[in-house]
């Protein structure tokens, strides 16, 4: 199994990862299902798409699982390994504790803003 010493991974490699989730997919159903999840904030063009799935597939993330021809191109298929499930899950917990930090902290509609103990910088200048 991997190591947990990578400390991030990219949106688009994180969004092809969590994509793959649902099963082996060829290369543009990746690519709807990214832009699916994301909520149409990851679009990937061909050549970004097979450059991530290049990365995933040498580190071992992902593995191309089939091949077929339709309408006389060769479709793809790729899907998750253990270490690319694992590596998700260890950045989707990441993300979920980043997102908390803020979140515990930002005052509610009904609270009173937290107090810093800081004093103004600003002054007043005589007109």
């Amino acid at each position: 199994m991997r190591s947990s010493s990578r400390v991030t991974l990219r949106e688009p490699s994180y969004f092809v990862l969590a994509a793959l989730l649902d099963g082996r997919l060829h290369g543009y159903a990746v690519v709807k299902r990214v832009e699916e999840l994301s909520d149409g904030r990851v679009k990937l063009a061909a050549g970004s798409l097979y450059s991530v799935i290049d990365r995933l597939l040498g580190e071992g993330l992902v593995i191309a699982d089939g091949e077929e021809i339709v309408n006389g191109r060769a479709r793809r298929y790729y899907r998750l390994t253990d270490d690319g499930q694992a590596m998700l899950a260890e950045e989707a917990d990441r993300l979920a504790t980043a997102a908390r930090v803020v979140h515990d902290r930002l005052p509610t509609p009904t609270s009173p803003r937290p107090q810093t103990g800081q004093r103004s910088t600003w002054r007043t200048l005589p007109a």
